[in-house]
């Protein structure tokens, strides 16, 4: 079923479920709403309204992210790392190499080198950064919890910050975590391990959250409110 409000398409799907949940799915911010099998159209058509500043609000911030032109790491660009905006200077050079500085990160490539090929090893300075950030990090919050991954890895995602697998413990990181907050990165493995134990999002989940983490919304909000974009 479909709905138009207020100039915007909203797709409804009615499912065996209790309550009704609104999405606004990246990368070009479609709208849709999961709905009970015996809720009537007016009343999520209720729904949605009650809702349509947030909903514009996301709309908004994929459309800029999509108008963002692709980046082609050249000097004059900015690098975000670990929650920090870096200034990037592009040297030529014989060989690629990156150096952190206090304000500016300088990007060494080699003469005649294309865009997908600085993008390659930018990529892989930013998962290095990440892994051994994971490394440090993921072990800690094993023992705060006595919850344990059985193996992680780095990926590249594109509408998640973290995902797992129930079934084996395994868990997955963005490698755009490596752009946010060490504080972000904490928020992430934290709550892939509880999933570990708890697959869905009801009240054992949140104690849980509260329990190890009691700022975790505001965590949650400050990185749901960055888009996740290219590298």
């Amino acid at each position: 079923m479909k709905l138009i409000i207020s100039d915007i398409l909203i797709t409804v799907n009615k499912k065996n479920i209790k309550n009704m949940h609104l999405y606004v799915k990246p990368p070009d911010g479609v709208v849709s709403v999961s709905a009970p099998l015996d809720v009537n159209d007016a009343t999520i058509e209720r729904f949605v309204r009650t809702r349509m500043s947030w909903i514009r609000k996301q709309i908004d911030k994929f459309e800029a992210q999509a108008r963002q032109s692709e980046r082609e790491h050249v000097s004059g660009e900015t690098l975000n790392v670990w929650g920090k905006p870096y200034y990037l200077q592009v040297l030529k050079g014989s060989r690629y190499n990156i150096s952190l500085q206090s304000d500016k990160v300088i990007f060494t490539v080699r003469e005649g080198s294309a865009a997908e090929q600085r993008d390659k090893f930018l990529r892989e300075w930013y998962r290095e950064l990440l892994k051994a950030e994971i490394s440090k990090r993921l072990p800690v919050w094993e023992k705060e919890t006595g919850l344990q991954a059985s193996s992680w890895q780095t990926k590249y995602m594109t509408t998640k910050w973290g995902t797992c697998n129930t079934k084996t413990g395994k868990i997955w990181f963005n490698l755009q975590l490596a752009k946010k907050t060490h504080e972000c990165l904490d928020y992430v493995i934290l709550h892939e391990l509880i999933h570990l134990v708890e697959r869905k999002h009801n009240d054992r989940f949140i104690a849980l959250m509260d329990k190890y983490m009691p700022l975790w919304r505001e965590v949650r909000k400050s990185l749901n409110d960055q888009t996740l974009d290219s590298l």
